[in-house]
């Protein structure tokens, strides 16, 4: 070979290597901080993250290999999630997931720049988490619980299954304005059912087990069981006392019915975690929260626990039964 072909030949070969090189260059480590209002232990919320991964995965995001997970397990506990949220934070993540209003809150009160994906949140125009729905227009987007209208179904579904009810208590958080709203769509159909109504709070261990023993004194008594973090994390506690008081109880979530409850209706949350998994790839992608639409829940989901209801010497409605995404013997 002629010395000027060799030289030219080289030059051409060099020119490639800069190319070569960045293309065996490993990605980019993106990093996700999770925080979620449940403990480490609940199969619930294990099965939520799981499906979340799962749909990252499909979505081309593998942890540790292009991204990184750090999650945090709050257990209903405000000052977890306040040192939490500060952990996550500090740490600088290309996004957060997070699910249910007590955790988001404190996370737009720390950043107004990291990208937040939430699920499971009740009105969060009206808690001032997102301008609109349409156009959240800051750092925060995601998956709303339901609309409140849902509530008032609850109340209908508990009169179908227990037709003799007078008096229902309401578990509910009054501390975040999803708990107060709830509660007050459930009041403004309670006279059409001839029902009177009586708010237990769900804080503390203590307090629940007294208010509902001193209601289940009261004849032709059940419970409706709201959707808040305070009764996720004292799920297995109230689904044992409706039992022990022999309280008719329907509850927004299909976990309380599969641990024993009576009956749910509410929307599949594992179907948001995957649909949350989308969000994170648009926003990985280059989108902004601002501009991703806040949606409502595509999927609902009524259990029925047939155990639980010979037990309490309930009969349920043939037409109600057809209707149950999921019956349990």
């Amino acid at each position: 070979m002629k010395r000027r072909e060799f030289i030219s030949l080289l030059g051409g070969a060099a020119a490639g290597w800069p190319l070569a090189a960045r293309a065996q260059q490993p990605e980019r480590m993106r990093r996700i901080g999770v925080l979620l209002p449940g403990r480490s232990d609940d199969a619930e919320y294990q099965t939520r993250q799981a499906a979340f991964l799962q749909a990252l995965q499909q979505l081309g995001w593998a942890s540790g290999r292009n991204v990184q997970i750090d999650t945090r397990w709050a257990a209903g506990d405000t000052n977890l999630i306040r040192k939490y949220v500060a952990e996550l934070v500090a740490l600088a993540p290309d996004v957060i997931l997070t699910a249910g209003s007590a955790t988001l809150g404190p996370l737009l009160q720390a950043t107004r720049t990291v990208p937040i994906v939430f699920t499971t949140v009740l009105d969060p125009v009206g808690a001032g988490f997102v301008d609109s729905l349409a156009q959240p227009g800051g750092n925060a987007t995601g998956f709303i619980a339901f609309e409140y209208g849902l509530s008032g179904k609850w109340l209908e579904l508990l009169k179908q299954i227990a037709p003799g009810l007078t008096r229902v208590a309401i578990l509910r958080d009054p501390a975040v304005a999803a708990g107060i709203g709830q509660f007050a769509a459930i009041q403004s159909v309670a006279p059409s059912f001839g029902v009177e109504l009586r708010p237990i709070d769900v804080r503390e261990v203590g307090e629940i087990e007294r208010a509902i023993a001193a209601f289940a004194r009261f004849s032709n008594a059940g419970l409706i069981v709201t959707a808040s973090g305070g009764s996720a994390i004292h799920g297995n506690l109230i689904v044992a006392l409706a039992a022990r008081h022999k309280l008719p109880a329907i509850y927004a979530n299909l976990h309380f019915v599969t641990g024993g409850g009576l009956i749910s209706y509410g929307p599949d949350r594992i179907d948001q975690y995957r649909r949350a998994a989308d969000y994170v790839d648009r926003i990985f992608k280059g989108e902004k929260p601002a501009d991703l639409p806040v949606q409502a829940p595509t999927k609902y989901e009524l259990a029925i626990n047939l155990k639980t209801a010979k037990a309490l010497d309930l009969t349920i409605p043939p037409t109600l039964l057809a209707r149950a995404d999921e019956v349990i013997e």
